[in-house]
């Protein structure tokens, strides 16, 4: 079997497809006033008729109080010119870091990590925005009910097991508990793996009896 069967949970299920954004052009204030009514903490800049060229955060914007009363010393040449730019286009972080509706929730939480960014524009083949997939988007697949998890684990990875003894599944507040003969020790650690893949598990125990 495989150690890590795919969740059939992707960008597309979790994602925000109604999303604020703004052009190159849009002034300083006017992006202040969209990230503090939206509540959302970046916003992308498209050209075009979409296409995602960058994405201005509050950190971008935070650079222009670091440097009131003299704090421009302690900054580097990248900063001082966010501190000094009036529009998104200079603002910007470019190129934008992005993914694809078809990414797994997965692959987007570890874009998200080893970035350091709470948002993502998701686009399409060649860049068009079709929505935003934030950090609590991702958390949403926390919230899948403990039934629909325990029908994944046994369709996608307890039906497809090598073993000479059934394995039974419990899942309780997203906790997989598998029971099962200790005959089948061998595989438990890829079992474990795989059932922690599934998209809403929060940890896996196991119960081996021996017969």
């Amino acid at each position: 079997m495989s150690e890590s069967p795919e969740s059939p949970y992707t960008v597309s299920d979790v994602m925000t497809h109604t999303v604020v954004a703004v052009g190159r052009d849009a002034s300083f204030k006017e992006i202040v006033g969209l990230i503090d009514q939206w509540k959302v903490s970046a916003l992308p800049v498209l050209e075009g008729e979409g296409r995602v060229v960058g994405v201005v955060s509050e950190a971008d914007l935070l650079a222009k109080e670091g440097v009131k009363g003299g704090g421009e010393e302690a900054l580097d040449l990248a900063e001082r010119a966010k501190a000094e730019a009036l529009t998104a286009g200079e603002l910007m972080s470019a190129p934008a870091v992005t993914v694809h509706a078809d990414a797994s929730v997965a692959e987007a939480a570890r874009i998200m990590a080893r970035r350091h960014v709470k948002r993502l524009p998701v686009v399409d083949a060649i860049g068009m925005l079709q929505g935003v997939v934030s950090r609590s988007d991702l958390l949403k697949v926390f919230l899948r009910p403990d039934e629909e998890i325990a029908g994944e684990i046994v369709s996608s990875v307890l039906t497809k097991l090598p073993v000479t003894t059934p394995l039974t599944v419990t899942v309780s507040d997203g906790v997989a508990t598998l029971t099962g003969s200790a005959a089948e020790r061998t595989y438990m650690p890829i079992v474990a793996r795989a059932v922690r893949a599934v998209e809403g598990v929060v940890d896996v125990r196991l119960e081996l009896t021996h017969r």
